[in-house]
């Protein structure tokens, strides 16, 4: 087994690196609870490219030699995000979820491919991607099926809570919205 090795991409060279993690978000994604096919791939891929250009734009690779085999990335919430607004049966305080481009670092996406997993990966993604940001806050949404269990453990061990429900549009499923403030 080769070592495996993390680089950190910002801004524009995040943007770049779509094609190197591709593969890997197919993979993972293809899996249950996701059931990914390729229209949401495309879509997937068009998000990433708008996600990209947002404000304190991260992404973290992890490679065994040349192959990707997990990935993470995020960016600061906009003054004008529509984040807090898409929970349900909830109302949080208006203080809460105030926003000003620097407060809170959302977490997109976190993946590790099913031959490297449990193998501490994932953590150390996460604690690369948040490696000296000047966040508040860090919030991600993650899926409640049982599928999803060593996910939801993995974020309740680093911190987090959940705060609601989030329904982002119209046909999404619903996701745990979670929260993690400084320890």
């Amino acid at each position: 087994m080769t070592e495996v090795t993390y680089e950190r991409h910002a801004a524009a060279e995040a943007a770049r690196q779509l094609d190197a993690f591709l593969h890997a978000y197919e993979e993972v994604y293809e899996e249950p609870p996701y059931c990914e096919g390729p229209s949401d791939v495309a879509e997937f891929i068009k998000h990433y490219q708008v996600q990209a250009r947002r404000p304190g734009m991260r992404l973290v690779l992890a490679r065994e030699g040349n192959e990707v085999i997990g990935f993470t990335y995020g960016y600061y919430l906009s003054s004008g995000t529509q984040w807090w607004h898409n929970l349900q049966d909830v109302t949080l305080p208006e203080d809460f979820t105030q926003e000003d481009g620097r407060r809170t670092f959302v977490i997109i996406e976190l993946a590790v491919r099913k031959p490297w997993r449990r193998q501490g990966i994932a953590a150390e993604l996460h604690a690369r991607l948040l490696e000296g940001l000047d966040a508040e806050r860090v919030t991600l949404t993650m899926r409640p099926e049982p599928e999803a269990a060593p996910a939801q453990s993995a974020y309740a061990a680093w911190g987090y809570r959940k705060v609601g429900v989030s329904h982002p549009w119209d046909d999404a499923p619903l996701y745990d919205c979670m929260i993690r403030e400084p320890r």
